[in-house]
Order: structure tokens, then C-alpha cells, then sequence
């Protein structure tokens, strides 16, 4: 087989669709060497130097606006890829729409539905396309990739998609260099949020639940936001500058994959209140780290997590304060709950998933040359 996989999301931070994508790649390619090419695009971005070796895939990369070609292929489906990458048996979509081609087996990839249940939380271009067109793109694909139980239902109930083309992939948890050997809750360490400041993420919730530590704890730790601040994020990092937050709350923005583990060796918890995640792959790095996860009880985070960490509601910003309270104050708790996200973890394999990728690719393939 030769599969192309649209490896965009990854070319400039790697965060969640793009360190899925990334990481699927280089698990199939090393089970199946010499299939792999991923396709990049952008006017002004290149692929960093070494992914090809770093992957062990081809990679075609053509300077082309992301939205423009965007525009195109959602709302024309133009042009085939055929005419801009060549032949392959299947191309990847990293996202929910499918990529035109003349001949290839087309694959979508559905992590979550939050623009459809939520579309004014999401990016623009987003908010155009994808509510009107994921269904029936959806339903055309020849195969659609997610990462949860969770997702696939959605796909089936929602989208309208059979079961048998919808294929479950979760991420692998991650290796570290000193992680993972045991709980990790440092006495001084700091609570943790990693992820892209935006609506979805329901940082404001996380900044009220802090303020209410700050009025009942002697010593609070302090609190690190890790991630790309969206335009939506203006009020939060406003607000992390004036009382009662000023001097306890750091804004660190997009932390690259070489310097996460250092992030997570110096967190006490990590917190994830989300309101709605496809999969919530920082929650997966923390419990490999062996580091506390307090998170959100939407979405697929109760799969993900399940009983590595403790889950809350995330409009219930007292349950919130009192579960990171919890983890600060008490160590027996944190080293627990430290233990119980390693042993979690160790569930999730990127080998198991790029197995499920290869009979996905096979069986949309099939059912490309059945028609």
C-alpha cells in the first residue's frame, strides 16, 4: 500500500490533531516501512529539518496557502490530490473532511463533534465547514479514523456512519528519558495546565477554581498555563495580571515536544477542565509521567482517563478547587493518584493502533475498488 497522510496540523506546533498525526505516522512507518509519505502545504511554513528520518516516511511539500487550498478542497473538492501529490492507494485526512482524489481510498478523521454541539467556541474556518459538510463527508469516507469508544459512537449516532468503517485508534502514551518509573508529585511543584488557551479548554473556570484556593490555602502553588493563547484568551491572560491572581498564575505559551518532559517533572497536577475533548492526549502524558490528573468529566475524557485521575464536572468550579486541593495538600492522595495514572497509561500503545490503521487502510481500499 501507499498511503498519504495530511501531516499540516503537525507542520508548525505539534498539539493534539498534530502529535496524533505525528506519532500515528511514525508508529505505522516503522511497522510498515517504505508505505508512508505525509503531504504539508503552507505558504510560508516548511516541514523541520530531519521529519522525514524522524518518521521514516516520504514527504511531499507543496507552497500553498492552508486556507486557500482549504477552500478549495471543502467547498469545490478541488483539486484531486492526484494533481498535487501523485498516486497514492490512500489519503489520510487529519480532520473530518475528506480529501479529493480521483483514485484514492479517502479517510476521514473525527476526534470529537464540538462544532456541532458548540460551534461559536471554534475557529473560523471551522465554524464554516465543518457543521454544514462532516456528515456527508463522513458518510462518504471510505473508512473514518478516531481515537475513543466515545468518538465512535458519535460518528455512528450523530454522523450516520456504519460501525464497520469506523475504526478506533487511540494515542500511545509517550516515552520519557526519567518519567514514568513511579508517582511524580513534587513538594514544591506547580498545578499544570497544557493545551491551547481557548474556548473549549475553559480556562476561566480553571482561573476561578485557583482563585478559590488562593483564599483558603496558607500556600498555594502556583499555576502554569502551557499553550498557544487563541484571540479568545485575551481576558484570561488579562486577568492572571490583576488580583488576586497577579503573581501566582505564568502564562508560558506553546512548549515544544523536546522540553515537555522537563514541564511535567516540576507539576504536582496536571488539570484539564475541558468542556468537550476527542481525546485529551495531555492527560495521557501526565499519567505517564506519573503525574496527578484532575479533569473534566466530558467528552472522552471519563474513556481516557477512566480511574487514573480523579474526573469533575467542569461548571462545578468548588468540586474543581476541592480536587486540586486535595492533591496539594494531602501526599498520600497525590502519590495514589500518581500511581493509579501510571497503571492507566500503560493500557494505550501506538503499535495496537497503527495495527487497527493498517486494516483500515486494507478495508477502505477494498471498499474503494468495490464501487
Amino acid at each position: 500500500m501507499q498511503i498519504l497522510v495530511d501531516y499540516r496540523p503537525a507542520l508548525r506546533e505539534r498539539t493534539g490533531v498534530g502529535e496524533y498525526i505525528h506519532q500515528l505516522v511514525r508508529a505505522y512507518a516503522s511497522a510498515h516501512p517504505g508505505e508512508m509519505t505525509i503531504f504539508t502545504s503552507s505558504w510560508k511554513d516548511r516541514p523541520a529539518p530531519g521529519v522525514a528520518s524522524e518518521l521514516g516516511a516520504a514527504v511531499i511539500d507543496r507552497r500553498i496557502p492552508v486556507r486557500a487550498l482549504n477552500l478549495l478542497w471543502h467547498r469545490a473538492g478541488w483539486p484531486p490530490v492526484e494533481a498535487i501529490a501523485g498516486r497514492f492507494d490512500v489519503v489520510h485526512a487529519a480532520h473530518p473532511l475528506v480529501i479529493p482524489a480521483r483514485h484514492a481510498a479517502q479517510i476521514a478523521t473525527v476526534h470529537d463533534l464540538f462544532f456541532l454541539s458548540d460551534p461559536s467556541r471554534t475557529r473560523a474556518e471551522i465554524r464554516r465547514d465543518y457543521p454544514t459538510l462532516a456528515g456527508a463527508h463522513a458518510r462518504r469516507a471510505h473508512a473514518v479514523i478516531t481515537s475513543t469508544h466515545h468518538g465512535k459512537r458519535l460518528v455512528r449516532d450523530v454522523l450516520g456512519v456504519d460501525d464497520d468503517r469506523i475504526y478506533v485508534c487511540p494515542p500511545g502514551a509517550p516515552s520519557w528519558q526519567r518519567l514514568g518509573r513511579g508517582p511524580n508529585v513534587p513538594s514544591q511543584g506547580y498545578l499544570l495546565f497544557v493545551g491551547t488557551l481557548e474556548p473549549r479548554k475553559n480556562v476561566g473556570a480553571l482561573l476561578d477554581a485557583y482563585a478559590l484556593l488562593l483564599g483558603r490555602m496558607r500556600a498555594v502553588p502556583p499555576l502554569v498555563l502551557a499553550g498557544r493563547a487563541t484571540r479568545d484568551a485575551a481576558d484570561w491572560l488579562s486577568r492572571i495580571h490583576q488580583p488576586p491572581l497577579a503573581g501566582h498564575v505564568r502564562h508560558l505559551g506553546y512548549v515544544p515536544d523536546g522540553e515537555r518532559e522537563r514541564l511535567y517533572a516540576d507539576a504536582r497536577v496536571l488539570v484539564l477542565p475541558s468542556l468537550d475533548e476527542g481525546f485529551g492526549l495531555t492527560a495521557l502524558e501526565a499519567m505517564s509521567a506519573g503525574v496527578p490528573v484532575v479533569a473534566s468529566n466530558r467528552g472522552s475524557l471519563p474513556e481516557v482517563v477512566a480511574d487514573g485521575g480523579t474526573l469533575v464536572d467542569p461548571a462545578d468550579v468548588e468540586a474543581l478547587a476541592a480536587a486540586l486541593e486535595r492533591i496539594v495538600s494531602d501526599e498520600a492522595a497525590a502519590s495514589a493518584a500518581g500511581t493509579a495514572g501510571l497503571a492507566r497509561a500503560r493500557t494505550f500503545s501506538w503499535e495496537r493502533s497503527a495495527a487497527t490503521l493498517r486494516r483500515a487502510y486494507a478495508d477502505a481500499i477494498a471498499r474503494r475498488r468495490a464501487l
